[in-house]
């Protein structure tokens, strides 16, 4: 289990579209960390709704200092659909997430139901959402993670918080973990 304030895995994939290379967590440079939304993949229609408002934000979460990332398990020609489909150009769009990583960050695996509402076959596996708020150290700030596609936390309220965190100094939360 992750646990805040404590360093989260690197994450290291490669990036479609504007800018698109390498993303290596472990060296990035923004001022107050990175926002890392792990999604399910273009076969999920809640995702791409969800990172059309996460690409929206995207300006807002840079005025905070904070870069920002959306990775999936996809091969790139799945990747590159999605950065289309959501109209990407401020979002990074990271792919090919070894499973193996997506289990080191707590994320659930599920597999295949065959072709999605949207007529979009599903692969084999997948790792479900997590959303994770990384500071510069790469420790870990906020997460969450899900275990099915709905009820996701929203992206301006992240902002809020955001807010409230950098004007009150206010730590991570939830790092205990002696005997209870």
């Amino acid at each position: 289990m992750l646990m805040p304030r404590q360093k989260t895995p690197d994450l290291r994939v490669d990036t479609v579209g504007t800018g698109a290379g390498v993303f290596t967590l472990s060296q990035e440079t923004s001022e107050r960390g990175t926002v890392v939304c792990f999604y399910r993949g273009l076969h999920c229609p809640i995702c791409a709704n969800y990172l059309k408002e996460f690409e929206r934000l995207v300006p807002e979460f840079a005025k905070r200092g904070v870069g920002c990332i959306a990775v999936s398990s996809d091969p790139q020609d799945r990747a590159e659909a999605m950065a289309e489909k959501i109209g990407a150009s401020g979002l990074r769009i990271g792919y090919g997430l070894p499973l193996s990583v997506a289990r080191d960050w707590g994320l659930y695996i599920s597999t295949s139901r065959g072709v999605t509402s949207i007529g979009i076959e599903e692969p084999a596996l997948f790792s479900e959402p997590g959303l994770f708020m990384v500071s510069p150290d790469q420790a870990l700030y906020y997460g969450s993670v899900q275990t099915m596609p709905f009820v996701r936390p929203h992206f301006s309220e992240l902002l809020s918080a955001l807010d409230f965190a950098i004007d009150k100094n206010y730590p991570a939360r939830g790092e205990y973990s002696g005997a209870v």
